[in-house]
């Protein structure tokens, strides 16, 4: 397993509980859930417009609501709800539309008008003389936020327990192939022999697969987001806005933790444009204006790996025996115990998942694409 992010460290978990199979070895050239694990939104949902990508998501989340007694682990996960703001006829429209599928998959969906959101959220700003004004927003009353560093150590610490072997400190420098199958790693602390290799590393996926000869369809772009000094807690859910890109919650420790959409620019630098941050405060402001005299504490930005259809790519690939999880873009944190889930159940048996098999790579030669671009375009 090469990364040991949390969709690394969850497929091997998986692997060990699910597939009795512990001969397993994680690979992580920093250490455990130091790349864009600990650089994410914390957001939980499972609102997605498309029934594939509602069915992973949502199996997800299932997974989420037993999964810090399952590790023996606090994840702080707290189902706070999470509110998706409308602020033109045209979001309206569609958040209805979404709202409606999301019911017709057996997945909670609520459509709220300005008071109601007032109602979840009473320092949200419903003025309607505002620039962006609240029209209405759906709302999952089941999503949240998690501890993103206590899920990483949750499984770390369950997959170790069941005998998987966690390697820090090294880096995979090329990938050995031989007659179209994959048979091992060469890391920077030496070879290391398999018959099997899955490629769970967010922000490094492209330059993965280009160590065993195939190409992937995805760019990496930085995703910005900071954090305030320690608050009261005043702030009781998640609100986000696709028009304005921006996202607002208040953490356990009491901290605002904002976040903007992704830099337009494909980058792998962990920073992004002060424009970008800069719109997404003056954005934040407008909708809780109780906000003006908090200070910013930090900011950073992630490396988001992201397919054409704003959608993952899970299953296998050209080399045989050489699996791929990647491209889950802003949604990867939410997709966490899912995604190992299926991950471990696809490199266990060879064949891809049935929730996993809509995101096969092959979908970009057939055009099957899982186009989550409109449903989800606020990065989180």
């Amino acid at each position: 397993m090469v990364g040991a992010g949390g969709h690394g460290l969850a497929t091997a978990y998986y692997l060990a509980k699910n597939h009795g199979i512990r001969d397993v070895a994680v690979v992580e050239r920093g250490w455990l859930g130091g790349g864009n694990m600990a650089r994410n939104t914390t957001i939980i949902r499972s609102n997605y417009l498309w029934d594939a990508s509602a069915a992973i998501y949502e199996h997800s989340l299932k997974l989420w609501e037993t999964l810090a007694e399952e590790l023996d682990y606090d994840l702080l996960f707290s189902q706070r709800g999470v509110m998706s703001l409308a602020h033109s006829l045209h979001d309206v429209r569609e958040g209805q539309r979404r709202a409606s599928a999301n019911r017709l998959n057996g997945i909670d969906a609520l459509w709220l008008d300005p008071e109601a959101c007032r109602e979840v959220c009473p320092i949200l700003n419903i003025d309607p003389e505002v620039r962006y004004p609240v029209l209405g927003a759906t709302f999952q009353p089941r999503g949240g936020i998690a501890r993103h560093e206590h899920v990483a150590w949750g499984y770390a610490r369950a997959a170790d327990a069941l005998g998987v072997d966690l390697i820090e400190g090294c880096e995979v420098q090329g990938i050995d192939v031989t007659d179209g199958r994959v048979t091992g790693l060469r890391t920077s602390r030496g070879p290391i022999r398999a018959g099997k290799v899955a490629l769970v590393a967010a922000g490094h996926s492209s330059l993965l697969a280009e160590m065993a000869g195939f190409t992937l369809p995805i760019t990496s772009h930085p995703l910005q987001a900071l954090v305030s000094e320690l608050l009261q807690p005043v702030h009781p859910t998640v609100v986000m806005s696709n028009a304005v890109h921006v996202y607002v919650s208040q953490a356990h420790k009491g901290e605002l933790v904002m976040g903007a959409g992704i830099d337009s620019y494909n980058s792998y630098a962990q920073r992004g444009s002060f424009h970008v941050i800069e719109h997404q405060m003056a954005a934040a402001l407008e909708l809780f204006p109780i906000f003006a005299r908090a200070h910013v504490l930090r900011t950073w930005g992630g490396i988001v790996d992201t397919a054409p259809d704003a959608s993952p790519i899970i299953g296998v690939t050209p080399v045989e025996n050489l699996f791929i999880n990647c491209g889950w873009g802003t949604g990867g944190f939410k997709a966490t115990p899912g995604s190992g889930w299926v991950m471990a159940e696809t490199v266990a048996t060879g064949r891809p998942h049935e929730l996993a098999r809509p995101f096969a790579l092959e979908r970009f030669v057939t055009g099957d694409l899982v186009d989550e671009h409109g449903a989800a375009g606020v990065a989180h």
